[in-house]
């Protein structure tokens, strides 16, 4: 049958080169070898020996504090999280531009990076209530066919200290169109872990969604508060369901506790999402893969209120983290870009990830000769596809 488009030229990450990919309906619909007879296509694209890879997936993000869209906005919090919070009820409804032109503008940046897949965290406070999520609906929707975003009602204020106000919203937030229930700090932020946790579990137990828990806290500390979301995911039957942010007390906590820890997110099937803070200690992020959690990446705050940094491109991010990691030999680069890519889709509920015959058609293209010069120098992406279709090419949207 006659193909939507062809993909000539191409490399893969395995090395290969001279290739040709199919493209039928939104999916790969063959990868052929050269001198294959190439099937008709409707539009073929000659590739110049590019690298193929599948999309990268941006599992941590913050779009509705983002900047983008607006001239340089020099930052005005102080260094503490309170100052942060305040910021934002304070900076943010006064932004000449609303947030789901900002979420636009970010989301625009994070594709033409070659980001397929997004999950983003959106305040839910009594400050804002729910606009701040219907705005990055909006966006959301605006942008369906060009990237795939995930949304978590986030409790920035924190959640008990407001008493039932903020577990109303986060219940409101999910019916009306958030994808996940969100959590902050139990013991710092709320000093009641057992209520916050109950609440939050609750919410999504009746709701039938998972959980997306922020956790900056420190040493053990931060070892109880994991402790208490593993044992609550294994209660409430949520194994795989749940995810922490962060976790930096990991980093922070002896070796044998450290394992012991490992081990019980390993079975309690709790994943944890990275962004390689600078100034936090960075989880042991393959030891726990090894053990069988499901590690992924993401952004976290772009050029926000919290922050003047980033890009959006999630193998800037990945560079970042493999330079705290250490990390320098080609088989962890590979593994640190799964963190970036396939675990992330399949941690965001997307199946069909990869380059392969019948994968979804969402990748992206650049002068690299694998995934380890990818990461390494992260050179500006020529053309990136969602559903076979090109929506970004050498660094500028052009996704409609």
């Amino acid at each position: 049958m006659d193909m939507d488009m062809l993909l000539t030229n191409a490399r893969l990450a395995d090395g290969r080169s001279g290739m040709a990919i199919a493209v039928k309906d939104g999916r790969l619909a063959a990868i052929l070898g050269p001198g294959a007879a190439p099937p008709a296509a409707r539009e073929t694209i000659d590739l110049n020996g590019d690298l193929v890879l599948p999309a990268l997936a941006d599992g941590h993000l913050h779009l509705d504090k983002t900047l983008f869209g607006l001239p340089w906005w020099p930052h005005q919090a102080e260094p503490t999280r309170a100052s942060r919070i305040a910021t934002d009820q304070r900076v943010l409804p006064a932004l000449p531009l609303a947030t789901e032109a900002r979420a636009s503008a970010l989301i625009r940046r994070c594709v033409a990076f070659g980001t397929g897949h997004i999950r983003t965290h959106v305040d839910v406070t009594p400050t804002f209530g729910l606009a701040a999520l219907h705005g990055v609906l909006r966006a959301k929707a605006a942008h369906a066919h060009a990237v795939t975003v995930q949304t978590v009602a986030f409790p920035q204020a924190g959640v008990m200290r407001h008493g039932r106000t903020v577990v109303d919203l986060l219940d409101a937030a999910v019916r009306e169109g958030a994808d996940l229930v969100g959590g902050i700090d139990p013991c710092e932020v709320d000093r009641d872990p057992r209520g916050q946790l109950d609440a939050l579990f609750a919410v999504a137990g009746r709701r039938g969604v998972g959980l997306d828990i922020h956790l900056h806290e420190p040493g053990e500390l931060g070892l109880f508060s994991i402790q208490e979301i593993c044992a609550r995911t294994k209660a409430c039957g949520m194994q795989g369901r749940v995810t922490i942010s962060h976790g930096f007390a990991l980093g922070g906590i002896p070796e044998t506790k450290q394992a012991a820890a490992i081990a019980l997110l390993a079975e309690t099937g709790v994943a944890l999402v990275s962004h390689g803070a600078g100034g936090a200690p960075l989880p042991p992020l393959f030891q726990l893969r090894a053990a069988g959690v499901p590690v992924f990446c993401g952004n976290d705050n772009m050029r926000d209120t919290w922050s003047p940094y980033g890009t959006g491109d999630m193998l800037e991010r990945a560079a970042i983290i493999g330079w705290r990691a250490d990390v320098r030999h080609d088989p962890l680069l590979d593994e640190l870009f799964d963190m970036a890519s396939g675990a992330g889709a399949k941690a965001l509920g997307q199946q069909g990830h990869g380059v392969a015959a019948g994968c979804a058609a969402h990748v992206f293209t650049l002068a690299a000769a694998g995934v380890p010069e990818a990461i390494g120098q992260h050179p500006g992406r020529t053309r990136v596809f969602f559903n076979g279709r090109v929506v970004a090419r050498d660094g500028a949207w052009v996704g409609g």
